[in-house]
């Protein structure tokens, strides 16, 4: 088997036609233009990520590239959307997260076969009413812009599951979004008509502070888009006390500002089938927030992957994993009665899905409130609606549950 090239010697390999017949290509080579070379795999060509470069455009023969499902153009130099991507004929997954893209053209959106499109972390104040034509797309990530409305048109995607929306300048949600059918994961925190009812919220709730200095980091205990999760000891008063440290990234996330996830989890609250929180860090030397938190048991392990290219919205689970109807019942229970403290608690989570929770025969938590909103507080009708999402992420973790007991025969979980 040929091994895959290094993202250092891709280039230098597309260059000496050594990749020919390849599916998937990554450069990372401070490109400022497009390498002519990569249209020698037309023919293959299927996923091509120039992620972390310098470029500005894209040729206008892209659609040259027959077979390319999915680009990936993050953290480059583009100031609009390439309006050749509209003629890409099997493009289904768009990522441009964090450009400087003010604007997307009508003709930008590849509408007959799109699926997936990330534009986090731009400077849209604007998306294209042809958004609205997208039949097939299940995901949309618009968090970090300018936006302050959306295209009417976007209540013809029966088929949006998930939207990000989150650190835009919404004065007022579009509550015609509560009325798609499918739309299950919805994050929206940090926009001006929730910031009010979270600083309210925040600035009447006390939580220790924890000076940094009492705090020994250990090794990493896992790393999200927000942050680093660590295990660490802190010292109180004579007792050493393990616990999890998370530090906060500064910026933006996909799903929004780490400013609403830390807040979010500061007002949660305490519950058997939530992680909960000791305290806020006081005193870091370079200011970074971070959360002091429970130290969960070693025992307990992640209940899915997140999903994959090809599954899009969907979690995936490993083919070797088992469960008995049983344990599905105890995660459901428990993961609901956590999503009922938070719903009382005037939060919503957002992202609840099985690669947010840990699990292990005796205990279920469900974890990770990037994506977590602010529930309104003087609108009885549109918190129901907006609780509907929620019941319909249960729903999906229900079926999935069910799925794995009936593929293995309710065998008892391995391992």
């Amino acid at each position: 088997m040929t091994p895959t090239p290094t993202p250092d010697d891709t280039l230098a390999q597309l260059k000496a036609g050594k990749l020919h017949g390849a599916k998937q290509l990554t450069i990372r080579a401070q490109l400022t233009q497009f390498p002519a070379e990569i249209f020698e795999l037309a023919d293959s060509l299927e996923i091509l990520d120039l992620s972390g470069n310098a470029l500005t455009e894209l040729p206008s023969d892209l659609s040259r590239l027959k077979k390319l499902r999915i680009l990936f153009c993050s953290n480059n130099q583009f100031t609009h959307l390439p309006e050749v991507l509209g003629q890409c004929e099997q493009l289904s997954m768009i990522g441009f997260k964090a450009n400087q893209i003010r604007q997307i053209a009508e003709r930008a959106l590849p509408t007959h076969s799109l699926r997936w499109l990330i534009v986090t972390d731009n400077a849209l104040s604007a998306v294209p009413d042809t958004l609205g034509e997208c039949g097939k797309l299940q995901k949309l990530m618009l968090a970090g812009n300018q936006l302050s409305r959306l295209p009417t048109s976007l209540a013809n995607c029966h088929a949006l599951e998930l939207l990000r929306m989150s650190a835009n300048q919404f004065e007022i949600l579009p509550e015609f979004l509560l009325e798609l059918p499918k739309l299950t994961w919805l994050a929206y925190a940090g926009n001006p008509f929730c910031n009010a009812i979270e600083q309210a919220r925040i600035s009447q709730h006390h939580l220790q502070h924890i000076d940094w200095h009492t705090l020994r980091l250990q090794p990493v205990l896992g790393e999200g888009a927000s942050g680093v999760t660590y295990q660490a000891v802190m010292q109180d008063k004579n007792v050493r006390v393990p616990v999890a440290v998370k530090l906060f990234k500064s910026g933006l996330t996909s799903d929004g500002l780490p400013r609403c996830e830390m807040h979010a989890n500061m007002l949660a609250g305490e519950h058997p089938h939530l992680v909960g929180v000791k305290g806020v860090i006081h005193n870091h030397p370079q200011g970074l927030d971070g959360l002091v938190m429970p130290l969960l048991d070693a025992h307990l392990k992640v209940l899915a992957q997140p999903p994959s290219y090809a599954s899009c919205t969907r979690d995936v689970y490993a083919d070797d994993f088992t469960l008995t109807s049983q344990h599905a019942e105890f995660i459901l229970n428990g993961i609901a009665q956590a999503a009922e403290h938070l719903h009382a608690h005037g939060l919503m989570h957002g992202d609840l899905y099985a690669h947010n929770i840990l699990w292990g025969p005796e205990k279920v938590v469900l974890s990770d409130l990037g994506g977590a909103s602010f529930l309104p507080v003087d609108n009885p009708a549109l918190k129901q609606k907006i609780l509907k999402l929620e019941a319909r992420a249960l729903a999906v973790l229900a079926e999935e549950l069910a799925a794995v007991v009936r593929r293995n025969g309710g065998l008892v979980m391995q391992g």
